[in-house]
C-alpha cells in the first residue's frame, strides 16, 4: 500500500469523512493517499454507510496476524506458480473483489468470483475455495448459490466426484447478455406506464422517453456483446489438410 499502511488515526478520519458526506477523492487528497486506498478500505469493511474505524483497525490487525501464522499452502490451496508473487496476487485480488462489491456484488459473492477468475483452471472445489479464503463453507455455498442464479458460474463434478464451480470464457459475454436484457425489460416496463398514466400526461412522456432510452441502450449492448463475442471467440476454420487456411492477402 503506497505510504504504507493506514493508521487507526487514519481510519478515523476515513470515518469523519463518510459521515460529512465527502467522496472518496476528497478523503483520500485529505490524507494524501490515493483514491484506490480508500476506496478498497471503505468497501472491505462494510461499506460507506457501515464503516467503522476501531472495528476496521482490529479487522486488519487480525488479517495480518492470520498472514504471519498461516502454514504453507497445502494441496487443497490454490497454488500460485508461474513465479507469482502470493502478496502481489493477494493485493490483486483484494483491489478486483473491491471493483466487483462497486458494482452491486456482496462482499463474499465478490470474493469467491474473484478467486475463480484468478485460477488458471477457471474452476475451484468449495473445499479450495474455503481454505484460500479462510471462510465457512456456509459462506462459500451461499455465495455459489447466487452466482450460479446469476448465470455466472457453473457446477460439474470431477472424476473424485467432487463438485467443481466454473467460469467459462465467455461469462462477460453471459452477463453482459443478461444486462442488456434487464434494461429491455425496463423499456418494457415503463412503456406500459405511458397507456396507463395516459399518453398526454408528463408522467406518461417522462415514461416513454425512458422506454426509447432503455430499448436503444439494450439493442447497442446487444448488438456489440454479439460483435465482440464473434471476433474474440470465433476459432480459425481448419482446412481439409487438417490446417488452418491461410489468407490470401496477407
Amino acid at each position: 500500500m503506497p505510504g504504507g499502511r493506514l493508521t487507526q488515526q487514519e481510519r478515523q478520519q476515513i470515518a469523519l469523512g463518510l459521515a460529512d458526506g465527502l467522496a472518496y477523492a476528497e478523503i483520500a487528497r485529505r490524507l494524501d493517499r490515493p483514491t484506490s486506498t480508500i476506496t478498497r478500505e471503505v468497501m472491505r469493511n462494510g461499506g460507506p454507510t457501515a464503516y467503522r474505524a476501531d472495528l476496521a483497525h482490529r479487522a486488519t490487525e487480525r488479517r495480518a496476524h492470520r498472514r504471519k501464522h498461516t502454514p504453507p499452502r497445502g494441496q487443497g490451496a490454490p497454488a500460485q506458480g508461474h513465479g507469482r508473487d502470493d502478496e502481489a496476487v493477494r493485493e490483486y485480488e483484494e483491489a478486483f473483489t473491491t471493483l466487483l462489491m462497486q458494482q452491486g456484488l456482496p462482499k463474499m459473492t465478490a470474493r469467491v468470483l474473484t478467486c475463480l477468475f484468478v485460477a488458471d483452471a477457471g474452476s475451484l472445489t468449495a473445499a479450495e475455495l474455503v481454505q484460500h479464503l479462510q471462510v465457512s463453507p456456509a459462506s462459500v455455498s451461499k455465495a455459489i448459490g447466487f452466482l450460479e442464479a446469476q448465470g455466472l458460474i457453473r457446477r460439474e463434478r470431477d472424476e473424485r466426484r467432487r463438485e467443481r464451480y466454473f467460469v467459462d470464457d465467455d461469462v462477460w459475454y453471459q452477463s453482459t447478455i443478461a444486462s442488456a436484457r434487464g434494461v429491455a425489460k425496463v423499456a418494457e416496463t415503463a412503456r406500459q406506464g405511458v397507456s396507463v398514466l395516459g399518453p398526454s400526461t408528463p408522467a406518461a412522456a417522462r415514461l416513454e422517453n425512458i422506454a426509447r432510452f432503455s430499448d436503444f441502450i439494450s439493442e447497442s449492448i446487444l448488438r456489440a456483446a454479439e460483435q465482440v463475442r464473434e471476433v474474440l471467440y470465433t476459432k480459425p476454420e481448419a482446412s481439409s489438410g487438417g490446417t488452418a487456411e491461410s489468407c490470401p492477402d496477407c
